[in-house]
């Protein structure tokens, strides 16, 4: 009499959240959309360009000033304001996902909660890149000076701030969920106050005492001059300093505030 021996069940191998390895997939699959359909990524260029085309010639013409002094002024603001407007509109794409379903399909799968958040703040510096060398590669024809090291460090500063915008973005996201009227709501009214209290487009000197004292912790508003500096090649101004601590301290409150929103999702 023979005894068979049942064959051994094949063991599943659970797979663990990685932060790393999961915020690196979530990149990728964030990234694919605009590698298909780069026209979005062009399309979104439009408003700094207007800005530019329009804006800029009323600035030289007020200011007296060569062309190019006034650019190197006016374009580190528009690269601001590219981060601006493009990051902080991006938590309307996972508004989407939750309204269609895709979200909640993500939260189940083996990944790690954290990296849905980061990996999708991390996409945004791949636009921001490309945007900001266009509109520099634009302007330099009409006397705008590259400095090419203030650049490089202008875009990394330009990526920290970028990522912490875009993480609070997608935190406004899931606090709105469904309510899609109401993130647009909040979004466009703290823009525009940011906007226009950082000296972005026109200078505050001018502007009232209070207008400057509420600029003086505006964080875009630290951003911007500091941006100013290193498209100009100063890398030892204090402005140097205290865009870099605003850059990193609304990084730092983006993902804290992301990551734990994230968490919470259902």
């Amino acid at each position: 009499m023979t005894t068979q021996t049942p064959a051994p069940a094949t063991a599943r191998t659970a797979v663990r959240p990685n932060l790393v390895r999961d915020s690196r997939n979530v990149l990728v699959r964030e990234l694919r959309p605009v590698l298909r359909d780069p026209f979005t990524l062009i399309f979104s260029l439009v408003q700094p360009l207007v800005f530019l085309g329009l804006f800029a010639p009323l600035l030289i013409g007020q200011s007296g000033q060569p062309a190019g002094e006034t650019l190197q002024w006016f374009v580190p603001g528009v690269l601001v304001m590219i981060v601006l407007f493009g990051t902080g509109a991006t938590g309307s794409n996972l508004q989407y996902e939750m309204m269609t379903g895709s979200h909640e399909r993500t939260l189940v799968a083996p990944l790690s909660r954290s990296a849905l958040l980061v990996g999708r703040a991390l996409k945004e510096v791949a636009p921001i890149v490309v945007q900001a060398i266009i509109i520099v590669l634009i302007a330099w024809p009409f006397g705008f000076a590259i400095n090419v090291p203030g650049l490089v460090a202008g875009l990394v500063m330009l990526a920290v701030f970028g990522v912490g915008l875009g993480s609070l973005s997608y935190a406004l996201a899931l606090k709105t969920k469904d309510r899609e009227w109401l993130f647009w709501g909040v979004q466009q009214t703290l823009i525009f106050p940011l906007l226009i209290l950082s000296g972005m487009l026109l200078p505050l000197s001018e502007g009232p005492d209070w207008m400057r004292a509420v600029a003086t912790v505006n964080p875009v508003n630290w951003v911007v001059q500091a941006e100013r500096a290193l498209l100009a090649g100063q890398f030892a101004g204090p402005e140097v300093l205290w865009g870099a601590v605003a850059a990193v301290a609304v990084a730092a409150v983006g993902l804290t505030v992301g990551i734990r929103g994230m968490r919470r999702s259902s």
